[in-house]
């Protein structure tokens, strides 16, 4: 059964998002402040995608979103994602296997940003340091919010597929 709304927990993990992007606290987010945290993370998507998304989820057009946008941006892409999923066809299998095989490349790019010493796990230590390293000052509070959203299975350190399923 296909679920098109979002869920309070994943109102508050958007939110931590949210705020995580919004670097100067202003409310809004800028594509500046989007592409910065992409190319920290290994992503790279060009200057006019990343105004082109943010003018498209603005309801003013203006390219600045509110908390309020953002959320409601992700609900959309979320819904998008679910129908593809379910009425994908074999016409569009190697269009979407491309895809997903960058998907997943931009996934271990941006894993391995997180992952210093390469063991295949993101420590508490290694998650501040990539928030500091990135420019972002989080808080002992927010640092445990981040690790409690993300720890699946609770072993105190972020593995690869817990760290796939908070960004997918």
């Amino acid at each position: 059964m296909s679920q098109n709304f979002i869920n309070f927990s994943e109102i508050r993990d958007l939110r931590t998002a949210f705020d995580l992007l919004d670097r100067d606290q202003d409310g809004h987010v800028t594509p500046e402040e989007l592409q910065f945290m992409l190319r920290n993370l290994g992503i790279h998507v060009r200057d006019e995608l990343i105004d082109d998304l943010l003018r498209e989820a603005s309801r003013t057009g203006s390219g600045l979103i509110d908390e309020t946008e953002f959320l409601q941006w992700v609900a959309r892409i979320q819904a998008l994602k679910e129908d593809s999923s379910t009425s994908s066809s074999s016409s569009s299998t190697s269009a979407t296997q491309a895809a997903d095989d960058d998907l997943t490349q931009d996934l271990v790019a941006a894993f391995r940003v997180f992952d210093r010493d390469g063991n295949g796990y993101i420590t508490r230590d290694e998650l501040k340091s990539a928030m500091d390293m990135i420019g972002e000052n989080v808080t002992e509070y927010q640092l445990n919010e981040m690790l409690e959203l993300a720890d699946a299975d609770k072993d105190g350190r972020i593995n690869y597929e817990e760290f796939a399923r908070l960004l997918l």
